[in-house]
């Protein structure tokens, strides 16, 4: 399978816009740039008369170039090997690739190679939720990480003391990566499981349940969260903007859930809500 990355020159104000935009249309990987940003796509999900059509729809703040390539899924690694650097997160918190030196001092280390799957920790969503996995006592706990990507939150998860993880992701090579990314980090406790929300009917309570999907898939899976997390377990999302986050807390009260907290970068918000005790 190849997959498609278009380049868009953007200022940061309808770069936001326009990736929102684009994951409506099948996008689900996004990379800043100094101009603007790269969005990736699967091939056969990728409509060139879309985009212009959504490029064009925003034509009142001008214009925005952009240029598309093919890259094949066996060529991703050499395409994020160029510009991937580790990352440090809350002088805590270690995101590397395997041809990185390991760092001293830190509490935590996690390795991944990403491949096409989302979640290299560089960007504002991973980052936050990861902030807020280092606030929540992990220890003992049944943990859910949806929309998994690399299995970055996953791994994290175990890392903090989870007894037991699932991660879900809607994609197979998605999946497959998430896996190699466990085996890598040496991961006892993390299952991998492709599918959505749908995937958990019958699934036992879970103590902790991180999303970081998008705002829709937010809202409509909302309810499914709420029913399999245990009262007084934490609901961490994020994958929306700041803008987004009045009609998410009001989704969450309808669904038994109470809002704490939240933290931003960027426009980017991860949200921590609790369930309601019955």
């Amino acid at each position: 399978m190849s997959f498609i990355e278009v380049t868009i020159t953007a200022s940061p104000e309808y770069s936001e816009i326009l990736i929102a935009e684009l994951s409506e249309l099948g996008f689900d990987i996004f990379q800043e740039t100094d101009q603007g940003f790269q969005a990736y796509t699967e091939e056969d999900k990728f409509s060139e008369e879309a985009l212009q059509e959504l490029l064009e729809r925003y034509s009142f703040a001008g214009e925005f170039p952009y240029q598309t390539k093919s890259i094949a899924k066996q060529n991703w690694n050499e395409e994020w090997e160029k510009n991937f650097e580790p990352l440090l997160i809350a002088d805590k918190v270690s995101v590397r690739a395997d041809f990185h030196p390991k760092p001293e001092g830190i509490a935590y280390d996690i390795v991944i190679t990403p491949k096409m799957s989302f979640g290299t920790g560089h960007h504002e969503t991973t980052t936050l939720m990861i902030e807020n996995q280092l606030t929540l006592d992990h220890t003992g706990k049944r943990v859910l990480d949806m929309g998994c990507g690399t299995g970055i939150l996953a791994i994290m998860a175990e890392q903090l003391g989870a007894r037991e993880v699932l991660a879900v992701d809607i994609e197979d090579w998605t999946v497959e990566n998430a896996r190699e990314n466990a085996e890598r980090n040496n991961c006892k406790t993390l299952e991998v499981r492709l599918g959505d929300a749908s995937v958990l009917q019958g699934e036992a309570p879970f103590d902790l349940i991180l999303a970081n999907i998008n705002r829709n898939v937010l809202l409509e899976d909302m309810p499914v969260y709420s029913k399999l997390l245990l009262p007084g377990g934490p609901l961490v999302l994020s994958g929306f903007y700041t803008e987004d986050l009045p009609v998410l807390q009001e989704k969450a009260t309808e669904c038994g859930l109470s809002f704490q907290n939240s933290r931003s970068k960027n426009n980017w918000v991860s949200a921590i809500f609790l369930k309601n005790s019955q």
